[in-house]
């Protein structure tokens, strides 16, 4: 979720990333559970609260603000992951684990390339998204096979 430069959305790579988030979480609320629900709310959050702040746009200094929010979304994540029995909060939460180790990376001045930082983390979101949309997926279908084995349980139709 970290960008760089005047806009933020200012390649096709940048609004086709949006597109994806936007759809993820819109699929999420529409067809997910309790979990996935938190967890695209918990992102999408967290993704309007990082494209407000106006930090420095060097990628060389740490992004304090940036990477509070990307650790309170860790934190979120390990949270759905310790309350759900699903195994997608797990995969979220690593790839949100990237992210931070990215940021933290960046703070302890370690001094990694700027385009290394940058492609962990874009690829990293993309990452936990693919795992929001799959995790939300099998929550649909799940939902969809317990109504159908409802149904059949009612025994064959009367005439």
């Amino acid at each position: 979720m970290t960008r760089g430069g005047d806009s933020v959305f200012d390649t096709i790579y940048s609004q086709v990333g949006l597109a994806f988030a936007i759809l993820v979480v819109v699929f999420a609320f529409a067809k997910g559970d309790e979990p996935e629900r938190m967890g695209a709310a918990a992102y999408a959050l967290a993704f309007l609260a990082i494209t407000m702040i106006k930090e420095g746009a060097s990628l060389s200094l740490p992004r304090w603000g940036v990477m509070g929010i990307e650790i309170v979304l860790l934190c979120v994540f390990l949270g759905i992951a310790w309350h759900s029995r699903r195994a997608w909060p797990v995969w979220a939460a690593s790839f949100q684990a990237l992210i931070v180790t990215g940021h933290v990376l960046v703070a302890a001045n370690l001094k990694p390339t700027h385009n290394a930082v940058a492609t962990v983390i874009n690829m990293s979101n993309y990452g936990l998204l693919i795992a929001l949309a799959v995790g939300t997926f099998w929550a649909w279908q799940e939902r969809r096979v317990a109504a159908m084995g409802s149904d059949n349980k009612a025994g064959p139709p009367r005439l």
